[in-house]
């Protein structure tokens, strides 16, 4: 997680290309039967540093798949503070997003609903009122 979080800054520092460059040697390294927490949080991230939006949305598809492999104490080995249920909202917001830019507006609103149910597991702080408020956000777009 070490590593995945130092390219995480790599990304958000918006060096895009040289994180999807190590975030890829760190897939090839974990490998899609590596532990479910890692191939979860590498996806996730790793479908922000694509360019092509298929792209994006296999990479955040896989991001839910490991997800769905998860439980509580795996995640408590890492952060006691946390729980899968916390990722759901994150997850099917990327992926309403991912159809979005695919015009696929029928599988957009079904994500989209998954993450508006799935906030309840977030915590009233700063990013889960982030999270609710990109919901809105992309809600409204898909009204437009």
């Amino acid at each position: 997680m070490t590593r995945i979080g130092q390219v995480i800054m790599l990304l958000h520092g918006g060096d895009r290309e040289e994180a999807r460059n190590r975030f890829g040697a760190l897939w090839t390294e974990i490998a899609e039967t590596g532990d479910a927490l890692h191939r979860c949080t590498l996806a996730h991230y790793m479908a922000d540093t694509q360019d092509d939006p298929e792209d994006e949305l296999l990479w955040d598809l896989r991001a839910l798949a490991a997800a769905d492999t998860l439980d509580d104490k795996r995640v408590a080995r890492h952060d006691t503070a946390v729980a899968v249920r916390g990722f759901y909202p994150s997850l099917h917001l990327s992926l309403a997003a991912d159809y979005l830019k695919l015009r696929r507006s029928e599988a957009a609103r079904d994500h989209l609903a998954r993450a508006r149910s799935a906030t309840d597991a977030l915590a009233d702080d700063g990013y889960g009122n982030g999270i609710r408020a990109a919901i809105d956000r992309l809600e409204w777009r898909l009204t437009e």
